[in-house]
């Protein structure tokens, strides 16, 4: 969850509100951009660490629910944004989709009430 990073950085970080984006608040404001985003040609073995350490910084994020819908509506194609891998995110969204299209497509109950 670099976005707090990526979109404005600040001295210190303040209670998401109107006049706050919800980044200044992230945990990761104080985190290096490298453990949120893979560089080229990164060894799997090392990138599922470092993701995990990102992960690990989310956890503790007060705008981690924020952060991962920004990711997710953007959508975001690389890092890991809201404890979730670009990976994970195609997966929410993959099911995001089955489940409005499963909400269009199935009918409303047609059976008569017996009275």
């Amino acid at each position: 969850m670099v976005a707090a990073q990526l979109l404005e950085r600040a001295p210190a970080p303040q209670p998401a509100g109107e006049d706050n984006p919800w980044h200044t608040a992230a945990a990761c404001r104080r985190d290096e951009v490298g453990l949120f985003f893979a560089p080229s040609k990164e060894p799997t073995a090392a990138r599922l660490s470092r993701e995990e350490q990102a992960k690990q910084v989310c956890a503790r994020c007060p705008v981690l629910l924020d952060c991962r819908e920004h990711a997710l509506a953007q959508p975001e194609p690389y890092g890991v944004w809201g404890g979730l891998t670009a990976a994970e995110r195609r997966v929410v969204l993959a099911r995001r989709r089955r489940r409005d299209v499963e909400l269009v497509e199935v009918p409303g109950p047609r059976g008569r009430i017996a009275g």
